[in-house]
């Protein structure tokens, strides 16, 4: 029987989502397909010859691109049997079943489920409807394998890391751990894992570094949600990837409070090829952070910056600037923190535009700061709606976030954009915004490396990807 796995979108990365289990199917006898829709052209040949769909929602953005494409999916195949599988799929599970049609939905350690799926269609047709049998959430030991890139698009096809001045590097992207052993309230994925994290044999990783460089990658993203989340296992991997590839470079997503406590090992990723950290830093208002369940403070995060510089490091922070708890000032005192720590070039400009979701399952919903926002849960748009107690907040988000869009279609820099920004929250404030002279960087440019991709995982669909469907 034909298996077709397809991706929608995986911040402009090769689909791991896709290359992992496409290998533990292969092994178990599958003709698998894949199809990657933020690449390659619909296949409608490819679509209409499988007899198992099994579609990749790793995030928000990509449910939301795969609910517009599965009534076309479903008009060219009407009979296939329709999995979906990844982090986001057992957060909406419901609808997944009751408006997609999912027949089978797999979260957590999901290859081994799509295995038992492929050989229970292949036993009894694809017309088989028993009821799921394989756990919503698996969080098994599994034996990882080798994954199986052959059948994806080109890495030069994704996103690359802008080093400035024309020069670019092309991205290879895998994952050395999944699942995260902190309960940050905002998480998604914390209702999957519920503070479990699984390690990928370092020796499997590194075999999968090595078969991407041999396809032309340069850099490679390590896709964990916190690589200091087994730092025996993440130190070993980095020096045996710098031993082995010493001109290759990478980055990673590491906790503000895993910084602070391993601040000997900052050397030690720069050494190894590390070109920057992103770092899920949300909010610069202690008590937000607290409602968050961060582990990390306003100051730490100004210390983790000071450290980082001492070190070489660059860090590229994310925040969640729009909440319930959030203020006009507030968005006014997180833009001045970043250009007193001198931080306004390392920050993308989508990230002071992201208004907080909330999924089924979020410990958020337990938090009574939150409960009294709160509205119904709205299934199409996968998120609890929630009303911030100051309109002008809503009116300044859509400013900002026009002024982000209407910035990058432009190809404005990220000083250009942040001064518009710095404009529009000083007159949301009732206030002249003084001048923004923002000093030049030690290294004389104002371009920090980062991937062409912004990192964001819960922003709508753009227009342009709406318009594909």
């Amino acid at each position: 029987m034909n298996v077709l796995l397809l991706s929608t979108y995986e911040l402009g990365h090769q689909p791991f989502g896709l290359a992992s289990p496409a290998a533990f199917l292969a092994d178990a006898g599958a003709d698998v397909h894949c199809l990657d829709l933020a690449v390659d052209a619909f296949d409608e040949i490819a679509i209409g010859a499988a007899g198992l769909i099994a579609i990749y929602l790793p995030m928000h953005t990509a449910t939301r691109i795969a609910s517009m494409a599965v009534p076309r999916i479903r008009s060219i195949n009407p009979s296939a049997h329709l999995c979906f599988y990844g982090l986001y799929a057992p957060l909406n599970e419901a609808y997944l079943r009751t408006e997609l049609g999912g027949g089978t939905i797999l979260g957590g350690e999901f290859e081994g489920g799509l295995v038992n799926l492929y050989r229970r269609l292949s036993s009894n047709g694809p017309a088989f409807d028993a009821a799921q049998s394989d756990p919503l959430i698996s969080l098994a030991k599994q034996e990882f394998r080798l994954p199986r890139r052959d059948g994806l698009a080109a890495l030069s096809q994704y996103a690359h890391v802008d080093m400035g001045q024309n020069a670019r590097r092309t991205v290879g992207y895998t994952e050395a751990s999944r699942g995260c052993k902190h309960l940050c309230r905002h998480c998604p994925v914390v209702p999957v894992y519920d503070g479990k994290f699984r390690i990928v044999p370092p020796q499997l990783v590194i075999d999968d570094i090595r078969q991407q460089v041999d396809a032309g990658a340069e850099h490679i993203t390590f896709g964990d949600p916190d690589f200091f989340n087994g730092i025996g296992h993440a130190i070993p991997v980095v020096e045996a990837l710098h031993a082995e590839f010493p001109e290759l470079s990478y980055d990673a997503t590491i906790k503000v409070e895993h910084l602070l406590k391993h601040a000997n090992h900052l050397d030690t990723l720069v050494r190894t090829g590390c070109l920057f950290v992103t770092t899920a830093v949300e909010s610069v208002d202690d008590r937000v952070l607290d409602i968050l369940d961060k582990g990390h403070t306003r100051d730490d995060f100004v210390q983790v910056i000071k450290m980082a510089a001492r070190a070489n490091l660059t860090l590229s922070p994310t925040f969640i600037p729009f909440l319930p708890w959030s203020s006009r000032e507030g968005y006014l005192d997180l833009l001045r923190l970043l250009v007193d720590q001198g931080m306004v070039d390392y920050v993308a400009p989508v990230q002071l535009t992201i208004r907080l979701l909330i999924p089924e399952g979020s410990r958020l919903l337990d938090v009574e700061e939150m409960r009294q926002h709160l509205g119904e849960f709205d299934a199409a748009a996968l998120s609890y709606q929630w009303s911030h107690p100051d309109p002008a907040m809503d009116a300044l988000h859509a400013q900002v976030s026009a002024a982000a869009e209407a910035g990058d279609t432009e190809g404005a820099t990220r000083r250009q954009i942040f001064g518009e920004i710095w404009r529009l929250a000083h007159a949301a404030c009732g206030l002249n915004p003084p001048s923004l002279d923002l000093p030049v960087a030690l290294d004389g440019s104002d371009h920090k490396p980062c991937l062409s991709e912004p990192w964001y995982c819960c922003a709508e669909p753009t227009a342009k990807q709406i318009a594909e469907f």
